[in-house]
């Protein structure tokens, strides 16, 4: 499992972000032709799937290959702050294990791009990424606050979420003559001042929030009238999500007849809630405690991040699905531009994940 780690130095230090994992495919898919593992690449899109074993029954495994872009000291660049280049390695780490085995069931690894963009996952299923398959797994480094080095979580209930692009358009006018136009900063601080009298149910939990703002230009005696914002919506369940969705689109018509503006908005990467399988689960949680003992596993955790992983079920609906979950010590956090976490964990996760990936296929 030495070269798990080589890997990620590899994939650490070659980012690509969304749609753009030109360089990163090619370097799995040579990898894949070196051990003669059959394998698909695609014309229209980034990723691969690649396949060992025989048989009619498919077990499935994802890992997604997407970096971030993100300042990172001051200057803009694709990063993996993520933890992509980690389940790269992790997942190509089981498969090198897995292929000199024989098996009564197919094993799929679906390389997939642009998990970070919300449809990745959508391209791939497209490609017959979820054909004939019956489980699937992912895996996936966690902070620091969900899991501490030497736990291991069954699964992860991830968070359902939405994301709104709008506009506000209106007039400009002169700072001495704020009467003749219509100020959008001012929309979008009752924009701002409305989110916060949105409630749903305590027990359930959720957020919405603006994640972004541009108005105005240099001319500091100019009143904006048209400005664009971002809405970032999470709620732990898809039915929440989708109130809160009408919740904001009731507010923001509201706002437009108050201050006299129209609002455009379109929303984007919707990503739904987990849906916890009960099978998948039941291996993962096998081979943690068979591997690391009983005190290691962690049979579920919940997190308000989300992940495209989950339209994998949408999609396919029975299909039986759980992501692994690593405890790494990962701070400061996902997405951090300084995150970092132990190395050392990725060869004995990728060992995991074989081990699971074993018992899914031998199961009666």
């Amino acid at each position: 499992m030495t070269n798990v780690l080589n890997w990620f130095e590899h994939f650490h230090a070659h980012p690509e972000v969304s749609w753009k994992e030109f360089e990163t495919t090619k370097t799995i898919a040579d990898i894949l032709t070196s051990w003669q593992v059959r394998h698909e690449t695609f014309a229209d899109v980034t990723g691969t799937i690649a396949e060992i074993g025989e048989g009619h029954d498919v077990i499935a495994v994802r890992a997604d290959i997407d970096a971030l872009w993100q300042q990172v000291d001051g200057t803009f660049q694709a990063n993996h702050s993520c933890g992509h280049d980690a389940n790269i390695s992790m997942v190509l780490g089981a498969l090198d294990e897995l292929r000199h085995e024989h098996l009564p069931k197919r094993v799929r690894f679906i390389f997939q791009p642009a998990e970070e963009q919300g449809n990745g996952s959508l391209a791939m299923i497209r490609h017959g990424a979820l054909k004939d398959v019956s489980q699937l797994y992912g895996i996936h480094l966690r902070p620091l606050e969900e899991l501490q080095r030497g736990q291991y979580a069954a699964a992860i209930q991830h968070g359902a979420a939405f994301f709104l692009k709008g506009r506000i358009n209106g007039d400009d006018a002169h700072g001495a003559r704020p009467h003749q136009g219509q100020n959008a900063l001012d929309v979008i601080f009752t924009i701002q001042q409305m989110l916060k009298s949105i409630y749903l149910s305590p027990f359930e939990p959720h957020s919405v929030k603006l994640t972004g703002v541009q108005a105005g230009s240099e001319n500091l005696n100019i009143i904006p009238g048209n400005a664009t914002f971002s809405i970032d919506v999470r709620a732990q369940q898809n039915k929440e999500l989708l109130e809160l969705r009408d919740r904001v689109e009731t507010m923001l018509h509201q706002i437009a007849v108050l201050h006299g503006v129209t609002i455009d908005w379109e929303w984007q990467d919707f990503t739904p809630g987990a849906l916890i399988g009960e099978r998948s689960s039941r291996h993962a949680a096998e081979a943690i405690s068979q591997r690391f003992g009983a005190d290691a596993l962690v049979d579920r955790i919940i997190t308000s991040g989300s992940d495209d992983f989950h339209f994998y079920t949408v999609e396919q609906p029975g299909l039986d699905a759980t992501m692994i979950g690593i405890g790494a010590n990962l701070t400061p956090g996902l997405h951090h531009p300084q995150m970092t976490f132990d190395r050392d964990v990725l060869p004995e996760a990728a060992a995991l994940l074989a081990d699971t990936l074993r018992r899914a296929v031998h199961a009666t």
